[in-house]
């Protein structure tokens, strides 16, 4: 039996080319570990409302994966924390469902995974907001044996996740 763990991304139909073949790399690497990812929208969809069918779901599982792909980027507006500064080049955005599920994940305290693609900032992609360390999103098209200690950071939060599933 494989160990279900709460995976947040988008669904594949908003995944462009090179997001789907990590998203793809993501799940082969956990399937290697035994462990069954669980996603609204694609192993799991909504009976009542969505993000209580998150709750549901993620209650059911033992760690969580975070991927922060780029959903949407702006080229203009303002940023507001630096008292009204225009957008001086494009700034790209996950989904904000990736927030809310990972901190549903946090608030059940369960081992959290997090990456992020390049220059996705906010909320649970900021280091320091959580006791994990976010990783940068692993390359598209690069095989496993050349992504870098990639293995090594999925081998060591199982060993958490592990520890979760078996608690008594």
């Amino acid at each position: 039996m494989k160990i279900p763990i709460f995976l947040s991304s988008p669904s594949w139909k908003n995944l462009n080319p090179d997001q789907t073949q990590i998203r793809r790399l993501v799940e082969k690497l956990l399937g290697s570990l035994d462990l069954e990812p669980r996603s609204l929208g694609s192993s799991d969809y909504p009976k009542e409302y969505p993000l209580k069918e998150v709750l549901v779901i993620a209650r059911q599982c033992s760690g969580g994966v975070i991927l922060g792909f780029e959903q949407f980027r702006a080229t203009e507006g303002l940023w507001m924390k630096s008292g009204s500064a225009p957008v001086s080049k494009p700034v790209p955005f996950p989904t904000p469902w990736n927030n809310l599920e990972a901190g549903i994940l946090f608030g059940l305290r369960l081992p959290l995974l997090i990456f992020k693609e390049k220059d996705i900032e906010g909320g649970v992609f900021d280091n320091g907001v959580t006791d994990v360390f976010v990783h940068k999103m692993p390359l598209p098209g690069t095989p496993l044996s050349k992504q870098a200690g990639l293995k090594d950071v999925f081998l060591s939060w199982q060993t958490n996740v592990r520890g979760k599933y078996y608690q008594l």
